[in-house]
């Protein structure tokens, strides 16, 4: 007799980092694009960063198969309210009964009442296609938010977790500084980082300037607030650590942010604006990766960054509507 289907969900990848730290990879499109961190301590646990509503299933067996009981989750910290960062928090707070979530304040409304949020991203992406890559938004009951000002700390379990204030990539952004680790939970902020494009002399990274918050001047201002700590590793939501010569990396990011707002300024009156964009940033990506020797074919390399261009286009021409190329 043919077996019966498991309706168990499938565990998702993760990868076990020095510290107390799991990275998970919430499969968002294909595998190690984007990730979340589950953080351990004194056996209390928290997620910085939620993945979308269509991993929580997912996250909640691999707390299962770990022997961790729900009640143990005291955190939920989505870095920003963006689907890939935020979209199962509400799912997750549903089933983590002891859990607090997180916010920052720009952001905290929308995942109280996540309506404007759906609504945002259907109009973008159209039903069909949100509810593939998406799923759903499920509310947080507002009792259970706490505000994340700049500066605000959390006592997690005698591990301090301290939250900045990071705009430049979106107004509603915080990132966490983990004393222990010596390291940030950066979502955004610190840029995209593909596994797949690393060399011997380290991490390729690039700026994602995804609608709709882009303003380069305060990105900057951010890097080096969060050079000022002296990290010596970073945790990207897209994708995993990267450690090493992280002043070198923030430098490249910089650079990365004003080349960005350089190639939208310069093609800001040539049509169609926001496909040549792309082109140009694509373009502008694969110079750099030759320069460094990157041994990875190019039609791989092409394929993995086609589609952050297409997005950092978009958010560039949403900057270029707001600020009149100014």
């Amino acid at each position: 007799m043919p077996q019966a289907r498991s309706s168990r969900p499938s565990l998702p990848a993760t990868q076990e980092l020095d510290f107390g730290i799991t990275c998970v990879d919430t499969h968002l499109y294909r595998p190690r694009l984007a990730a979340c961190y589950l953080l351990e301590a004194g056996g209390e646990y928290a997620f910085i960063d939620t993945g979308t509503h269509l991993i929580a299933p997912a996250m909640l067996a691999m707390l299962a198969d770990r022997g961790i009981a729900r009640e143990q989750v005291r955190y939920v910290m989505p870095t920003h309210v963006h689907l890939d960062h935020a979209g199962a928090s509400g799912a997750l707070m549903q089933a983590l009964p002891e859990a607090t979530l997180v916010a920052h304040p720009r952001g905290a409304r929308h995942l109280i009442d996540p309506a404007r949020l759906k609504a945002g991203a259907m109009a973008v992406y159209g039903e069909s296609e949100f509810q593939r890559v998406f799923g759903d938004l499920l509310p947080v009951d507002e009792q259970r938010v706490i505000l994340a000002e700049d500066g605000f700390r959390v006592d997690f379990n005698g591990r301090e977790l301290l939250f900045l204030d990071t705009p430049g990539h979106a107004r509603h952004h915080y990132c966490v500084w983990d004393a222990t680790s010596r390291g940030f939970f950066t979502g955004d902020t610190f840029g995209i980082s593909y596994r797949e494009l690393d060399q011997e002399e380290g991490a390729f990274i690039i700026p994602t300037t995804s609608p709709v918050q882009f303003d380069p001047a305060a990105w900057q201002q951010t890097l080096e607030r969060l050079m000022s700590f002296a990290p010596e590793r970073m945790y990207l939501t897209h994708f995993g650590q990267v450690s090493g010569d992280i002043a070198s990396l923030a430098a490249d990011l910089g650079a990365g942010i004003e080349k960005h707002a350089e190639l939208a300024l310069a093609l800001q009156d040539v049509e169609p604006r926001e496909d040549r964009i792309a082109s140009a940033l694509l373009d502008w990506m694969l110079a750099k990766l030759a320069e460094r020797g990157c041994a990875l074919e190019l039609g791989e390399q092409r394929e993995l960054l086609r589609f952050d261009a297409k997005i950092n286009a978009q958010g560039l021409e949403v900057w270029l509507e707001r600020t009149g190329g100014a």
